[in-house]
C-alpha cells in the first residue's frame, strides 16, 4: 500500500483503498457545494459506495454535488437529509431519517462547521453557536446514529473535523456561552469548539477500544476557497488578530505560518486516510494532520478534560450517550 503525504490526492487515496468504500455506506455533514464535504463525497464516488448520505442546511447547494456523483458512480444510492446543527431537534429528525433508511453505517465524517461570526449568537438553547454547531450537533448525531455505526463495526469509523484552531483555545468549561456574549471572541469560541472536536474523538478511541470502531480527529489544513470563512466579514484582518488571542488562552503564539494553504483537492485527503486506512486502527482517537498522525496541543487530548466535555455535552443536548 502507497504512503500517503500532503501531496496525494482525496481521489487517490479512494483509488487506493477502495476495497475499503465499495459496498458501504457513508454520512456526511456539511456536504454543500464549494466546501469539503462535497468534496470528499465526489472523491468517495471513486471508489462506488453503496450509499452516500449527504447532509446540509439546503438541498438546492447540494443537488449539483449529487449529481457529479451519480455521473461517476452512476449505481451508487445518493440521498439528501437536511439538518440545522445547532437545532437539537433538526438533528434528532435527521437522525430518525436516517436511521429508518439504513441497516449499517461504515463511516460517519461529521464535516459541517462555522467559524469565527463576527457577532455572538446562540442556539435556541441559549448555547453559543460554534460550540453548538461544531461539536453539540456533531455529538448528538454521532450517539444518535451510534447503534448503525455499530452494526458495521468492526471496522466502522467516525471522523470529526477540526483544525489548527485547536491551538487559539481549550474548552471554557466554565464560562462555555461567553457570559452570554458579554466577553465572546469569535475566535475564542472557534478554539473552544476546535479543541472540542479533538477531544470527542479521544473519547471516542478510550470508549471504543474494545469495540472494532476507530475514530480520529482531522486538521484539513489551510484551504480559503471553502464557504467555511462566510461569516467573516475581513479575513486578513481576523486572521491577524488570532496570535494574541491564543497567547492569551494558551501562553503560545499561533503557528499559521506554518501551515501552507492547500487546494481543496489535497484539503479532503486527511479526511479519506482517517476515514480509510486500515494502518492506523491501533491509534485510534488520535489527531492526524497533512495524511499522518500528528499531535494535539495537551489540554485537547488530555483524558479528564475528555471526560468532562462527555458529560457537559450529554448535559447540553440532553441525552445520555452510552456506548
Amino acid at each position: 500500500m502507497k504512503a500517503f503525504t500532503r501531496e496525494t490526492t482525496g481521489v487517490e487515496v479512494v483509488e487506493e483503498l477502495s476495497d475499503r468504500v465499495k459496498g458501504r455506506t457513508f454520512i456526511i455533514t456539511g456536504a454543500s457545494e464549494s466546501g469539503l464535504g462535497a468534496e470528499t463525497a465526489v472523491a468517495l464516488a471513486h471508489g462506488h459506495p453503496e450509499h452516500l448520505i449527504l447532509l446540509a442546511r439546503s438541498q438546492a447547494r447540494v443537488n449539483s454535488v449529487i449529481s457529479q456523483i451519480k455521473e461517476i458512480s452512476p449505481n451508487t444510492k445518493v440521498d439528501f437529509v437536511p439538518v440545522s446543527l445547532d437545532d437539537f431537534d433538526s438533528v434528532r429528525s435527521a437522525a430518525a431519517t436516517i436511521n429508518s433508511s439504513i441497516e449499517k453505517l461504515h463511516g460517519l465524517i461529521n464535516n459541517a462547521g462555522v467559524m469565527a461570526p463576527d457577532n455572538y449568537a446562540a442556539n435556541k438553547n441559549g448555547i453559543e453557536m460554534q460550540f453548538a454547531t461544531n461539536h453539540l450537533g456533531h455529538f448528538l448525531l454521532t450517539k444518535l446514529l451510534f447503534p448503525k455505526i455499530a452494526a458495521a463495526a468492526p471496522g466502522s469509523r467516525i471522523i470529526n473535523l477540526t483544525s489548527l484552531g485547536h491551538k487559539i483555545s481549550p474548552v471554557r468549561f466554565d464560562d462555555y456561552n461567553f457570559s452570554g456574549g458579554k466577553t465572546y471572541n469569535p475566535w475564542e469560541g472557534y478554539g473552544q469548539s476546535k479543541s472540542a472536536n479533538v477531544l470527542f474523538s479521544h473519547s471516542l478511541g478510550n470508549k471504543l477500544q474494545s469495540r472494532g470502531i476507530q475514530s480520529f480527529s482531522v486538521h484539513p489544513g489551510a484551504i480559503f476557497n471553502t464557504n467555511l470563512a462566510r461569516d467573516i466579514s475581513d479575513v486578513h484582518a481576523a486572521l491577524a488578530a488570532i496570535d494574541p488571542v491564543a497567547i492569551k488562552n494558551t501562553g503560545r503564539h499561533f503557528p499559521l505560518a506554518a501551515d501552507t494553504p492547500k487546494p481543496i483537492d489535497t484539503g479532503i485527503t486527511t479526511t479519506l486516510v482517517a476515514a480509510l486506512d486500515t494502518r492506523i486502527e491501533a491509534q485510534s482517537g488520535s489527531y492526524m494532520a497533512d495524511a499522518k498522525i500528528d499531535t494535539a496541543y495537551e489540554y485537547a487530548t488530555d483524558d479528564a478534560n475528555a471526560e468532562r466535555l462527555w458529560e457537559l455535552s450529554e448535559q447540553l443536548v440532553g441525552e445520555k450517550f452510552d456506548v
